[in-house]
């Protein structure tokens, strides 16, 4: 039963230090960015075709 308790009070111990990185992380603007992941999906691929096709052509010159 003392078990119990220890690992009850090691789960809160945990709980806390991952809501406290949450929260740091937050207040250091992490998750700031809005406007990027709506378009990412979109554009993503064409990036990737660029990147490929300029480095055909910098191994061919």
């Amino acid at each position: 039963m003392s078990v119990i308790y220890i690992l009850l009070a090691i789960s809160i111990v945990v709980a806390v230090c991952f809501f406290f990185a949450f929260v740091l992380a937050v207040k250091k603007g992490q998750y700031d960015d809005s406007y990027t992941p709506s378009v990412r999906m979109l554009f993503e691929d064409e990036l990737v075709k660029e990147k490929s096709d300029k480095s055909i052509l910098t191994k061919k010159d």
